[in-house]
């Protein structure tokens, strides 16, 4: 049964990607016949895209009460969209970080992550310093939820105002496609974004269970890598071709999304218990972010060996969630 539960996870991840893909290219294309700007398109259709794996598989973990999936399947994701993502782009080539990107998001992101860990782990200063991993401290609620979501709302608002302010030239690279093979591509997509979302959940829980591994461990290192790997392909991509503010806006952002939009909604549909090692998670979240920032703030670029650094941090992460 291990054998057909790690096929389910490979099939079920292979449908989140192509799902993501054909939701972004159905959205784009749709986006472009109603004349949408490209850069509005990017910061809301594609970063929704991109996020879409994550958003499915939280979401159907937090439906089936697998809570500690659902958490630590956005907190390993953020960590590996910044670590690895990141730090793989600019083995490729040095990347240069937008000053917006350095005065806006990376301060959203991190006040966001913060707030999760006041709100909903605070609790773990009270059973410092005997807490196992996964004695419980507190709970991410509804009200945490709600303030994520509207959080989330008034950053994407200031963004759509902020662009129509800095127009830019639409990409004719996008193809004009009719409405309805736009409509047709949105609806596939949707239905491999969940149905995939959900064949993930179910395997990994098996899986752990079987390997006798937490459901905290196989959602921060296997679901987490698996859901971020749209963003390492289009980070990647972007970074071979030399469009380095791509993936840098696309690794943020997705941060961003994930961390106020995806948990939101998750805490909203259901309130999620917080165990000891996922405050501990979100504490390393917190400090990654930081170090990114820092090495963003270095020459406004990250470069080869602060890559490096970046990648060997995320190794020693993964192994120390193995060990504890």
């Amino acid at each position: 049964m291990l054998i057909v539960n790690f096929l389910i996870l490979i099939v079920g991840f292979a449908a989140l990607i192509k799902g993501a893909d054909l939701f972004v290219d159905g959205s784009a294309g749709l986006a472009k016949n109603f004349h949408v700007p490209e850069l509005i398109i990017g910061l809301t259709i594609v970063a929704l895209g991109t996020s879409a794996p994550e958003l499915a598989v939280s979401t159907s973990a937090a439906m089936q009460g697998s809570n500690e999936i659902s958490l630590s399947n956005v907190i390993g994701s953020n960590i590996f969209n910044l670590l690895v993502v990141l730090g793989g782009c600019a083995l490729f080539h040095p990347v240069p970080v937008d000053r917006g990107v350095l005065k806006r998001d990376f301060p959203v992101s991190i006040v966001s992550t913060l707030l999760v860990l006041l709100m909903a782990g605070a609790g773990a200063l009270s059973v410092l310093p005997s807490a196992n991993a996964e004695a419980v401290v507190g709970t991410a609620g509804r009200l945490l939820g709600i303030v994520l979501l509207a959080g989330f709302a008034v950053y994407i608002v200031y963004l759509i105002l902020d662009a129509k302010k800095h127009p830019q030239d639409a990409d004719e690279a996008i193809e004009l496609r009719p409405v309805s093979k736009c409509l047709l591509l949105i609806v596939v997509g949707i239905a491999l974004i969940v149905g995939g979302g959900q064949a993930v959940v179910y395997s990994a829980k098996e899986i752990a269970r079987a390997a006798g591994m937490t459901e905290t461990l196989i959602g921060l290192t296997i679901v987490a890598v698996g859901t971020s790997l749209p963003e390492l392909v289009t980070s990647i991509v972007a970074a071979k071709k030399g469009e380095t503010e791509l993936a840098v806006g696309n690794a943020v952002g997705s941060c961003i999304f994930n961390m106020m939009f995806i948990l939101g909604i998750s805490t909203t549909l259901h309130p999620i218990a917080i165990n000891f090692a996922s405050v501990c998670d979100l504490v390393i979240l917190i400090a990654v972010s930081v170090l990114t920032l820092v090495f963003a703030l270095s020459g406004k670029k990250i470069n080869r060996p602060e890559g490096a650094v970046m990648i060997l941090v995320y190794v020693a992460d993964v192994v120390y969630a193995a060990l504890r």
